[in-house]
């Protein structure tokens, strides 16, 4: 009954804590990440092949922004590839991404300065950006570092097309274009870049229906390249074949839908036959694909006016010729008048839809500007002059419904329709 307790020893009582601390927290935490020996992870991680490899099976299957994505999964996986880079840049001009196919040809040349194949795709980026002075320089570069690199004479057969189209080319760009484009194919006769570039000299200088032989012979090499089907169609439609031209076009929109030109191209093939309903319809989605370009709300508006919806037309004119914020960010710029592209189009339609809706003073004013801006287009000043008179006759009475001719304009390669 009187037996001393013995004293607790504190020492080992913190020692014997400390050990059930220890094992919990290795349990719990450690051994859950130590591999079993000679068993493989559940994750391997995947050889930067097989991105490049699943890349170019999408890249054929005409799924571009798929493509990119894979692309960027092998440039994680190895970055120091500059193949990679060059590869996604081909596939972001195809996609109308040229900023981006810049950037990533850029890339390649950060990791190898004398790359070809990098300068000809960074060139070729530029020449659609309208760079074409930079465009040339940088093509200029990869044939320097390889002659015989087929893919940078297709392009250089682009540019000093594009060259040839600005005015800014030497005077002999567009025979140089067309031996660079056949240059292009002596070298690499399954390359469709240089069918591609071949059919872009020949619908350049007019030689539509060879032109159609030379798209289709790319398009044979790969049928899944929307833009190869919107350049067959502008062909088609330049030969007057308005239902294969409307079929490309829609072969095109099908492979990307987010695209407006095939509805923009469609839209302006409708109108040109005189069936402006259609062409209404097309022309909102190509609004709606893309509702900050100038471009677009002026092609909508000069459809709606055909249709008769002046109040529409005359919203969507002043859209594209003053511009306008939308709301939610998206801001239109305004489209300046110029004797290049539709904007002339654009312009004395809209002095005309003015004119109908006895909105002179407005009308009048268009009408000025474009005579004395673009005197030497004539389509534009008779036009405007139109409107003119249209104002002097309506002073005192309201507008009549009557449709106002209005000819279509010189068809041109460019990618406004």
């Amino acid at each position: 009954m009187n037996r001393r307790r013995r004293r607790i020893n504190w020492f080992w009582v913190s020692v014997l804590v400390g050990m059930i601390f220890a094992t919990t927290y290795f349990g719990r935490y450690v051994a859950p990440e130590i591999r079993t020996p000679f068993i493989d992870t559940p994750t391997p991680t995947r050889a930067p092949e097989s991105f490049v490899s699943e890349a170019e099976n999408l890249f054929g299957q005409g799924k571009f922004p798929q493509a990119i994505t894979a692309y960027e999964d092998a440039i994680r996986s190895n970055p120091s590839d500059p193949s990679s880079y060059i590869a996604m840049a081909r596939v972001q001009v195809f996609i109308g991404h040229y900023e981006e196919a810049q950037e990533s040809a850029e890339n390649a040349l950060l990791l190898n300065p004398n790359n070809s194949i990098a300068h000809a795709v960074r060139a070729w980026a530029l020449d659609f950006q309208g760079e074409l002075l930079a465009a040339e320089a940088a093509v200029k570069r990869s044939l320097e570092l390889d002659p015989n690199n087929a893919l940078a004479h297709a392009y250089y057969a682009e540019i000093l097309a594009d060259s040839f189209l600005s005015g800014i080319g030497p005077f002999d760009s567009v025979e140089l274009a067309a031996e660079e484009s056949r240059v292009a194919l002596s070298l690499a006769p399954d390359l469709m870049e240089a069918h591609r570039a071949r059919a872009y000299v020949l619908e350049v200088t007019g030689n539509y229906e060879e032109a159609i032989r030379a798209y289709e012979a790319a398009i044979n090499i790969n049928d899944n390249i929307p833009d190869l089907h919107l350049s067959l169609g502008r062909n088609y439609r330049a030969l007057q074949v308005y239902d294969k031209a409307v079929e490309e076009f829609t072969r095109a929109n099908a492979l990307n839908p987010a695209d407006p030109l095939p509805d923009l191209f469609i839209s302006r093939t409708y109108s040109t036959i005189g069936e402006y309903a259609k062409a209404v319809q097309y022309g909102e989605q190509a609004v709606k694909d893309d509702p900050e370009s100038a471009t677009l709300h002026g092609n909508l508006g000069v459809m709606y006016y055909h249709n008769f919806l002046w109040p529409e037309a005359a919203q969507e004119l002043a859209l594209s010729i003053y511009g306008g914020n939308l709301g939610e960010g998206q801001t239109i710029e305004a489209l300046p008048l110029s004797n290049t592209g539709r904007s002339p189009e654009y312009y004395f339609t809209y002095a005309l839809v003015l004119s109908r809706l006895n909105r002179c003073g407005e009308s009048l004013q268009i009408a000025q500007q474009i005579i004395g801006t673009i005197p030497s287009n004539e389509l534009a000043v008779f036009n405007a002059n139109e409107a003119i008179n249209l104002c002097q006759e309506n002073l005192d009475s309201p507008p009549i419904a009557t449709e106002e001719v209005i000819p279509e304009a010189t068809e041109t390669p460019t990618t406004e329709a």
